[in-house]
């Protein structure tokens, strides 16, 4: 009889602890699983929905901006060929004023840019060039989607 009530006891536990996981409101067991179903339901939407886009992240050029002694050193890389690529980004650091003073390029089988730039304007700093790099390169992917990006 005992461990009967135990059994009863720790499922009735288990059951609230449920409830109060997914957040039910229902009165039973029956309901309160069938929220847990639906509460499991959008997690695992919610977990494919960052696995896309970590996906997507994961396929974009990654850029770092830092201040150098002569101004800002810019890299940009991917792990594949962008063509078209390098005129966006100099168009952008034409836009915001950066002079560049000297670059390596690298565009057969992956792309990499280092460059150091002088800026020409005082109001535009590293963490503004990167993010303007950033749309650019996001513009720039949005008119090459479903392209073959090699050469």
């Amino acid at each position: 009889m005992v461990s009967r009530e135990q059994k009863k006891a720790a499922l009735q536990e288990k059951l609230q602890l449920l409830r109060s996981v997914t957040n039910s409101q229902a009165p039973n067991k029956t309901s309160i699983i069938v929220d847990a179903t639906k509460y499991i339901q959008e997690l695992k939407q919610k977990v494919d929905a960052c696995l896309k886009d970590l996906a997507e992240d994961s396929s974009m050029p990654m850029v770092t901006v830092s201040t150098a002694e002569k101004g800002l050193l810019i890299n940009v890389f991917s792990e594949k060929s962008c063509p078209g690529l390098l005129v966006v980004i100099l168009e952008v650091f034409e836009d915001l004023g950066l002079e560049v003073l000297n670059a390596n390029v690298s565009c057969t089988d992956t792309f990499h840019l280092e460059a150091v730039g002088e800026n020409q304007v005082d109001s535009v700093d590293a963490q503004m060039v990167k993010q303007a790099v950033l749309q650019a390169i996001k513009k720039w992917r949005e008119t090459t989607d479903g392209v073959d990006a090699t050469i």
